[in-house]
């Protein structure tokens, strides 16, 4: 039994040490370290309590669809998106479509180009919605968690990987960064993103090039990201999941963890939805990634879970931890800088 023991451990060890060897030997060569240190410090605890304080502020009302509030939210978005050095794929940075009769819904889409000499024809889609429920009953419910923190991270790593293609670092994709709309009305953002991509609704103005299905490898959405209300063990609150490893090739699947290895950033990781393969199954199709798995685009969903908080009047910026977010968001960068 002993040496049963010895041998599974002595495997296990082999099999990690072969995936840190695998990780180390993909930055072969590569010089782009302080530029990667660059990109991060400028995600700073602050910078994401100002950004989410705002998106909650009564200025953008909850961000409830067709409301002036949501067009707020919008706008804002927008300009983290031009600013970041994004450009603009579609006939408008934010193209409509109806959610209901009376009610038209907004995304927001721009896309970062792997390369200007030499354009790319592959693309990664990170995706998050903006909008959450608004005022209900005259009260407030500012959705903090419930999605300005998907918000947030999704422009922190536009602005990331924007700032390290303007310090001359070429990928091998193309990222289109979306702010989905009506997530909760039934996801009918992501499923007007689906049409635009369906119907040649997306251009890259670099090659004129219409962007095809076929060419996307990845969706990533984020969606709630913020909190530490609800661990994966509840001695550790710097903790992160990530559904949908199993949609990534094989050689892809370890890349989480060797990156918050390897990077020291030290979460707590989980690759399924608090140990329940039911669970799992209903929460990786549980937001705008849906679209995308059912037409067999590998789709993974970062998330750090449901709390007691989620569509309260209470979810606002001073319940999440900053420290914890900001982690999360440079793990999510070097994971997606490897998938590109």
């Amino acid at each position: 039994m002993q040496t049963k023991k010895t041998f599974f451990y002595f495997l296990t060890a082999i099999i990690i040490l072969a995936g840190h060897l695998t990780y180390t030997n993909a930055y072969a060569g590569d010089t782009w370290d302080k530029e990667r240190a660059k990109a991060k410090a400028m995600v700073t605890d602050e910078k994401l309590l100002s950004e989410i304080t705002f998106l909650t502020d009564t200025i953008c009302q909850g961000r409830a669809s067709g409301t002036r509030g949501s067009v707020e939210a919008a706008m804002w978005i927008r300009r983290k998106f031009e600013s970041a050095g994004l450009i603009r794929i579609t006939e408008s940075w934010t193209p409509g479509f109806s959610i209901r009769p009376d009610m038209r819904g907004h995304n927001v889409i721009g896309m970062l180009p792997g390369a200007k000499s030499l354009p790319r024809d592959r693309y990664i889609i990170v995706g998050s919605h903006y909008d959450h429920l608004g005022f209900l009953d005259g009260k407030l419910y500012p959705g903090a968690d419930s999605n300005a923190s998907g918000v947030a991270a999704m422009t922190n790593l536009a602005e990331m990987f924007g700032a390290m293609r303007k310090m001359g670092k070429i990928y091998d994709s193309n990222i289109i960064f979306v702010a989905f709309d009506a997530k909760e009305y039934d996801l009918k953002g992501s499923g007007a993103l689906w049409d635009l991509i369906q119907y040649g609704g997306l251009r890259n103005p670099l090659t004129g090039e219409t962007i095809t299905s076929d060419k996307i490898t990845l969706m990533v959405n984020i969606d709630q990201i913020g909190s530490s209300l609800a661990p994966i063990r509840k001695e550790r609150e710097d903790y992160m999941i990530m559904l949908g490893t199993s949609s990534l090739k094989k050689d892809k699947r370890n890349i989480l963890e060797n990156c918050n290895i390897q990077e020291n950033i030290g979460l707590d990781i989980g690759l399924d939805y608090y140990g329940s393969e039911n669970f799992t199954k209903v929460f990786y199709r549980l937001s705008n990634q849906r679209i995308f798995i059912e037409n067999n685009i590998p789709a993974v969903v970062f998330t750090s879970g449901i709390t007691m908080n989620n569509n309260k009047t209470w979810d606002n910026a001073e319940s999440l931890n900053m420290e914890v977010f900001r982690k999360r968001i440079c793990l999510m960068y070097h994971w997606i800088e490897k998938m590109l």
